[in-house]
C-alpha cells in the first residue's frame, strides 16, 4: 500500500536532514569570542579605545562581554556607564537610558552616579547636534511630553542630590528649557481644543499649564485662552477673573489692546 506524505512534512524533513548534515560536517562557521582569553583589564581598555575612535558598536560589544564575564568589581561598574555613553553616541537612546538606570539602581552611592543621571537626562532629551543648535532647529513643545518629563526628572534628581556636581549647572539650564517646552505643549493642546470648539477642555488644559508651570512665559497665552474659552461658555465671572489675573501679571499683553469692535479677548 502506497502512503503519500503531505508536501509540508516532506519539506520539513528535508530541512531537518540538511541542518543535521551541515551541523555534523562542520560547514557552518563557529562564532568565536575574541575576548575568550583576555583579562578584564584588556577588555576594558579595548572598549575605551573603541569609544575614543568612535567605534561605538565595538565598544558596546566589549563592555557587554566584560560585564557578562566579570560581573563584579570596578571594571564591571564602569562598563555599565561606558555602555550608556556609547549607546547615547550611537543614537540608541532607549539602551542608553536602560544602562544609566541600571547603574543608578545597582550603585546609588557610586562616585560617578551623578554622571548616570546626566546621561539619562541627555538620552531622553535626545540631543544629537548640540544643545543650542537643537533648540534652534526644533520646537520642543511638539515633542513627546513623556520623554521631556523623564528628561526633566533626571536633571532634577541630579541637581537635588548632587548640587556640587560638575553637571549641575548645565542640568539646571536644560531644566529651564524643558519647563518652557512642557508648558508650551500644554498650551498648544489647549489652543487645539479651543480652535475645535472644545472650550471646557481648552480652559482646563490652559489652567493646568498655568498652575503647573507658573513661571513659564506661555502662562500669558494660557490666560488668554482661558478668557476666550470662558467667554464662549458664557461664564462671565470666570472670564473676568482670568482677565484680572492677566492684567495684573502681564499689563503690556497685546491681548489687552482691543477695541469696542474687536474686544481684546477675541484674538482668534
Amino acid at each position: 500500500m502506497n502512503v503519500r506524505l503531505p508536501i509540508g512534512a516532506i519539506v520539513l524533513g528535508l530541512v531537518m536532514l540538511f541542518g543535521g548534515l551541515v551541523g555534523g560536517c562542520g560547514l557552518l562557521p563557529e562564532v568565536k569570542d575574541e575576548t575568550g582569553n583576555w583579562s578584564v583589564e584588556r577588555i576594558f581598555q579595548t572598549g575605551r579605545e573603541a569609544v575614543q575612535e568612535g567605534n561605538y558598536l565595538r565598544a558596546i560589544k566589549m563592555f557587554e562581554s566584560l560585564e557578562s564575564r566579570y560581573p563584579y568589581g570596578p571594571y564591571a561598574q564602569q562598563s555599565i556607564l561606558q555602555q550608556a555613553y556609547a549607546n547615547y553616541k550611537l543614537g540608541e537612546m532607549a539602551a542608553a537610558v536602560s544602562a544609566a538606570d541600571r547603574f543608578i539602581k545597582l550603585y546609588p552611592n557610586h562616585a560617578n552616579v551623578d554622571y548616570a543621571y546626566y546621561l539619562k537626562g541627555l538620552a531622553n532629551f535626545n540631543e544629537d547636534f548640540g544643545f543650542l543648535t537643537f533648540l534652534a532647529d526644533q520646537d520642543l513643545s511638539e515633542r513627546d511630553p513623556k520623554t521631556l518629563r523623564e528628561s526633566y526628572n533626571a536633571f532634577r534628581d541630579l541637581v537635588a542630590k548632587f548640587p556640587e556636581s560638575r553637571y549641575a549647572g548645565d542640568s539646571t539650564a536644560r531644566m529651564r528649557f524643558l519647563v518652557n517646552a512642557l508648558a508650551s505643549g500644554e498650551v498648544h493642546v489647549a489652543r487645539y481644543y479651543y480652535n475645535r470648539g472644545a472650550y471646557i477642555a481648552a480652559a482646563s488644559r490652559a489652567q493646568s499649564a498655568m498652575i503647573t508651570y507658573p513661571s513659564a512665559p506661555v502662562v500669558e497665552d494660557a490666560l488668554v485662552i482661558m478668557v476666550n474659552a470662558y467667554d464662549k461658555l458664557q461664564l462671565t465671572e470666570l472670564r473676568d477673573d482670568s482677565r484680572r489675573v492677566l492684567e495684573k501679571n502681564f499689563p503690556k499683553s497685546a491681548a489687552l489692546k482691543g477695541s469696542a469692535a474687536n474686544p481684546w479677548w477675541k484674538i482668534w
